[in-house]
């Protein structure tokens, strides 16, 4: 070995064991944490965390190579569309989605005019565009794996996401 590849070596392990440190224990450490005297904010929950409301469903399913949401989710939007016009601090992403078949390219346009479909349904029903938020996930977040036409037809949908 030459001295300079030695000498490269020794300093790279001279640089690594200055690195090396003891962890530094707290004073506090081991003790209970004290309650806080602060309010805390208590939660309710609404008709978003109850199973049996139609709000429970938050996705809208696509035709293939489709964006015009179908007939069949119209009860379903006006109900995510009458909670956010009775929540107006309530928000949502609407991300848009589609089959693994296309490409990243054209998947990620597809997504985006299907979750730009769902927003203008829900601005049409009411539903100020600050409460709304539109974006294409592409084939990117796939629901079912497969490849196979039940798999592809679950992933061609717009999620609604509350934040």
């Amino acid at each position: 070995m030459s001295k300079t590849n030695r000498f490269a070596v020794l300093a790279t392990f001279a640089l690594l064991a200055g690195c090396h440190h003891a962890a530094k224990t707290p004073e506090n450490a081991g003790t209970a944490p004290t309650p806080s005297s602060e309010a805390v904010a208590t939660v309710t929950a609404d008709d978003l965390d109850n199973p049996n409301s139609p709000l429970a469903k938050r996705s809208i399913y696509f035709d293939f190579d489709q964006y015009s949401v179908k007939p069949e989710f119209q009860s379903l939007l006006q109900a995510h569309a009458d909670y956010l016009r009775s929540h107006p601090a309530r928000h949502v992403l609407i991300q848009g989605n589609t089959d693994e078949r296309g490409t990243s390219e054209y998947n990620l346009a597809l997504g985006q005019r299907r979750s730009q479909a769902v927003m203008s349904g829900l601005e049409t029903l009411g539903v100020p565009a600050t409460q709304l938020e539109a974006v294409s996930l592409g084939k990117e977040k796939p629901v079912a794996l497969g490849h196979d036409e039940d798999s592809w037809a679950q992933n061609r949908r717009a999620d609604l996401v509350y934040r």
